[in-house]
C-alpha cells in the first residue's frame, strides 16, 4: 500500500481515488472547499488553497506521501521540485506538471523544442498587448487563460469589437495568479482528438484509441471512442504524443488534444492526468478505463496492452442554475435504458454550466459511433439539476 496525495478533488479525482481503493491504495484528497467529490471516497482530507506554497507544504510535510498526483492547474507546481528532492514521486514528473499547469510552458515545448506543429500563437498580458496579438495573428482566433480548466475565459474573436470582450472573459476565467492569456490564430480543422498516452517506467508508451470530442464554451459536452481518423493521422499524432511526452518524463496517463485538419494533425494540448473527455472509458469501452491505466503506470504495474472492448460515448449533464442543495430527477429514466450508465458527480453545489455528471451509452464494435454519441445526448438531456 502506498500513501498517495492527490491534489484536486473533482470528479475526475474521484474516479482515480476508486481506482486506488480497488488496489488497496491510502489517498489524501485535497481541494478549497469541503465535500468535494473525491473527499466522499478518499480515507482522509484536507482544505487548502493549493497556491499557498506554505500551506502546500505544511500537507506534504504531514503526511509525508509516497505519491503526488496533481488533478488541477491552480497548484503552485513550483513546489515539486522540491518535493521530489525529498524523495517523494510526483505524477507524472515535477517537470510535467509544472510545464503542462501553464499553458505558455507547454506550448513552447511543443512548438520551439520539439517543432510539433501548432496554430500560430502570441500571448498577451494587457488588453493592448491582445490588441496587437490578434493583428499578428489573425481573425478569427481563439483567447485562452494561460491557467484555466474546463474552458473558462476561453472565447473566439470574430471581429475587432470581441477583443475587449475576450480579456475580460479571460481574466475572469483565470485560475491561479497569472494574469495572460494565448492568442491562437483558428485552425481550420475537420475534428478535434483526445489521444491518452500512457508513459511507464520500464516498459513501452502505450495509446489508447483515440477519443472525439464536441466542445461548447471551451468545455467538453460529448466524447466518444473510438473517434474517425485515418492511420496516416494517427500514426502522426502518436509520433507526437510521444515526443512531447518523453520529454515531460515520468510515469502516467496524459490527456493529449489534437485537431485533425486537411494539412495534417495540430497539437493542440497536454493534460499530465486523466482527461475529462476519457470519461468515456467508464462505459468500459477499454480493457482498463483512463483512472485504472493512470494508477497502474504509477504504481509500475504491468499494463500489457491497451484493447478496445466496445463503442462508447458520454454526455454530459449540466447545471442551470446556481444552488446550495442541488438535486436530481429523471435517473429513472436514464436507469430503464439499455447498454447505457450515469455516474453523479456529488459536487455540493450547482451554478450555470456546471458539469454535475455524465450519461454513458455503448454498443458492439459494429455500432456505428454517430449512434451511440446520439444516444448519449438525448439520454442525458433525461436528467434536470434541481435548485
Amino acid at each position: 500500500m502506498k500513501k498517495i496525495v492527490l491534489l484536486g478533488s473533482g470528479e475526475l479525482g474521484k474516479e482515480f481515488v476508486i481506482a486506488a481503493q480497488r488496489l488497496g491504495q491510502y489517498v489524501i484528497a485535497v481541494d478549497s472547499y469541503e465535500n468535494a467529490p473525491a473527499m466522499q471516497v478518499a480515507q482522509e482530507f484536507e482544505v487548502i488553497n493549493m497556491l499557498d506554497g506554505n500551506a502546500l507544504d505544511k500537507i506534504i510535510a504531514k503526511h509525508n506521501p509516497d505519491f503526488i498526483v496533481p488533478e488541477i492547474e491552480a497548484i503552485r507546481t513550483e513546489r515539486f521540485y522540491d518535493y521530489e528532492k525529498q524523495g517523494i514521486k510526483v505524477v507524472p514528473s515535477a517537470k510535467a506538471a509544472n510545464f503542462t499547469m501553464n499553458r505558455k510552458a507547454i506550448r513552447d515545448l511543443a512548438a520551439k523544442d520539439l517543432g510539433l506543429k501548432t496554430a500560430n500563437y502570441r500571448y498577451a498580458t494587457t488588453a493592448e498587448e491582445l490588441q496587437k496579438a490578434v493583428a499578428e495573428v489573425g481573425i478569427p482566433c481563439v483567447v485562452k487563460p494561460l491557467m484555466s480548466s474546463s474552458g473558462k475565459g476561453q472565447s473566439t474573436i470574430k471581429t475587432e469589437e470581441d477583443i475587449e470582450k475576450a480579456w475580460k472573459y479571460a481574466v475572469e476565467g483565470s485560475r491561479g495568479d497569472v494574469i495572460e492569456v494565448i492568442v491562437e490564430a483558428f485552425v481550420n480543422f475537420n475534428s478535434e482528438i483526445t489521444l491518452l498516452t500512457v508513459t511507464q517506467n520500464s516498459a513501452p508508451t502505450l495509446f489508447c484509441p483515440p477519443i472525439g470530442h464536441r466542445q461548447e464554451r471551451g468545455d467538453y459536452q460529448e466524447s466518444w471512442q473510438p473517434a474517425h481518423i485515418s492511420p496516416s493521422q494517427l500514426k502522426e499524432a502518436q509520433e507526437m504524443a510521444a515526443k512531447v511526452t518523453e520529454a515531460l518524463g515520468g510515469a502516467g496517463l496524459f490527456g493529449v488534444e489534437f485537431f485533425l485538419a486537411n494539412d495534417g494533425v495540430y497539437f493542440s494540448e497536454l493534460s499530465p492526468r486523466p482527461h475529462d473527455t476519457g470519461m468515456v472509458t467508464l462505459a468500459n469501452t477499454q480493457n482498463f478505463n483512463e483512472f485504472e491505466l493512470h494508477l497502474r503506470a504509477i504504481l509500475s504495474l504491468p499494463i500489457e496492452e491497451i484493447t478496445l472492448e466496445r463503442n462508447g460515448a458520454s454526455a454530459v449533464i449540466l447545471a442551470s442554475e446556481n444552488s446550495e442543495k442541488p438535486t436530481f430527477s429523471g435517473i429513472e429514466l436514464v436507469a430503464g435504458k439499455s447498454k447505457t450508465d450515469l455516474r453523479l458527480f456529488g459536487k455540493p453545489t450547482s451554478r450555470p454550466y456546471r458539469r454535475m455528471g455524465v450519461v454513458l451509452s455503448y454498443d458492439s464494435t459494429e455500432t456505428p459511433i454517430e449512434e451511440i454519441v446520439e444516444k448519449a445526448k438525448a439520454t442525458a438531456q433525461l436528467i434536470k439539476v434541481n435548485a
